[in-house]
């Protein structure tokens, strides 16, 4: 329910890293020209949206539960079939798609396996599936810093650490349990500049995802004093935020003939 949120609200939250992850993403699957190519869990389409414009990409599919981001993304990208579907069921044929991604997803799927298996479903034998996840585990996640200050105030605090997929060889170990093969992971890294603090902290006051549903329990003094403590841990009153994501990625096996 944290991203039952306007699509706008998503993309200023996350945006700014999604988008340069993205093209990161595609710098690590390979040869793009010609392929079919679907992105799960789209969102605004950050992944779609790289693909659409690499030359030699045919036509992209996508999906995400949520109807706000697919009429977003349709909006964004009129010669998309995007579709509102969860990962764990998605509506396309077997062997549909030569390139299948799923960026920024798997930790918030309530079944990984099963999506992992329906990604490779629609995927051909010897086709390429991809999915990322911020390094939350190592503290490398664009959002660490602001959940490092909110355990300061509350220790308690569910602050994404524990999602699958957000530590080293989690997703390539997923990969490998649900029949993928030649699984490589790799750590991407992108760097997105801030203007200020208003500029980094007001994403988190729009409500989008565990982090701006921390920010909705939070009173007014509260909030403020969350914010000041993150100021504190920025690297500067503008700057560069460096973050980290694993990239696993791995191919369905071929088919002998």
């Amino acid at each position: 329910m944290t991203f039952d949120v306007p699509a706008e609200a998503y993309q200023r939250f996350m945006g700014r890293y999604s988008e340069p992850l993205a093209q990161r993403t595609l710098d690590v699957v390979g040869e793009l020209d010609g392929v079919r190519a679907l992105d799960v869990g789209a969102g605004p389409g950050a992944i779609a949206a790289a693909l659409t414009a690499t030359p030699g990409v045919t036509p992209v599919a996508a999906v995400d539960p949520s109807p706000s981001f697919v009429e977003a993304l349709r909006e964004r990208l009129p010669g998309c079939d995007a579709r509102v579907a969860d990962a764990e069921s998605l509506p396309f044929d077997d062997d549909a798609f030569d390139l299948v991604i799923a960026q920024l997803v798997v930790n918030f799927l309530r079944d990984p396996h099963a999506a992992i298996r329906e990604m490779a479903r629609v995927t051909r034998p010897g086709g390429v599936i991809a999915a990322s996840v911020w390094d939350f585990g190592g503290g490398r996640a664009p959002l660490s810093l602001f959940w490092h200050a909110a355990r300061e105030m509350d220790p308690t605090v569910d602050d994404e650490t524990g999602g699958v997929g957000t530590g080293r060889g989690q997703i390539a170990d997923l990969f490998r349990s649900n029949g993928l093969v030649e699984v490589v992971e790799h750590e991407l890294e992108v760097h997105v500049p801030y203007t200020g603090v208003d500029d980094w902290w007001g994403p988190y006051e729009l409500g989008v995802g565990p982090a701006g549903a921390f920010v909705a329990t939070l009173d007014a003094a509260a909030r403020a004093e969350l914010r000041v403590r993150c100021g504190a841990l920025l690297p500067g009153p503008s700057g560069v935020i460096d973050a980290v994501a694993w990239c696993a990625v791995g191919r369905t096996p071929r088919i002998d003939r």
